[in-house]
């Protein structure tokens, strides 16, 4: 063995952060993590905790739950309460404080959610969920919704596609990262 751990690729998971949408997040969450890929999340409440915990849930997957978490407003040394949720295994504290209408500022984490990522599965969201898709587009990162309606995140660029067909999210994260020998129907 020469030492050398091959990198898994990163799955970044963006969604609302005050609704959990569980019948999305979970099977997404559970077939992520049986693709030998890191999930990284917003690490915080809601969506991002859902998708985390079905994540972290799988037995014997190899990867971790990656959480970018925000800074407060008025120290940005301090973790904005709530972060991360329970199931982050790798926190990365910022000290970036913007969200929401203001996640493509550039003091917000969406840019390190965004370029950290290999490929990005958008689930129903509002402003920030709509900026984290706004910045897949401008960085060039493999980007699908994954919604009811495409009306379900606040603002979706016209050249990312939607769909409420998991094993067409399972097709797209497979085909972005080049694995598609793996079977994407398969949940073990």
């Amino acid at each position: 063995m020469n030492g050398h751990v091959p990198r898994l690729p990163i799955v970044g998971v963006m969604g609302s952060g005050s609704f959990p949408h569980e019948e999305l997040a979970v099977p997404l969450g559970r077939w992520l993590a049986t693709q030998d890929v890191h999930l990284l999340t917003g690490a915080g409440r809601a969506t991002m905790t859902a998708v985390s915990r079905a994540f972290a849930s799988v037995e014997d997957r190899r990867g971790f739950v990656i959480g970018v978490c925000p800074a407060t407003d008025d120290d940005p040394g301090a973790t904005r309460p709530g972060y991360p949720n329970p199931w982050i295994e790798i926190p990365i504290r910022t000290h970036l404080p913007l969200s929401g209408p203001f996640g493509t500022e550039d003091r917000s984490r969406n840019h390190i959610n965004v370029l950290s990522s290999d490929v990005v599965v958008a689930l129903p969201g509002s402003d920030g969920t709509s900026s984290e898709l706004h910045l897949a587009v401008r960085y060039g990162r493999p980007t699908i919704a994954f919604v009811h309606r495409r009306s379900d995140i606040l603002s979706v660029p016209r050249t990312v596609r939607d769909t409420s067909d998991l094993e067409e999210v399972k097709r797209f994260v497979l085909d972005a990262l080049g694995t598609t020998s793996a079977d994407p129907t398969s949940t073990d």
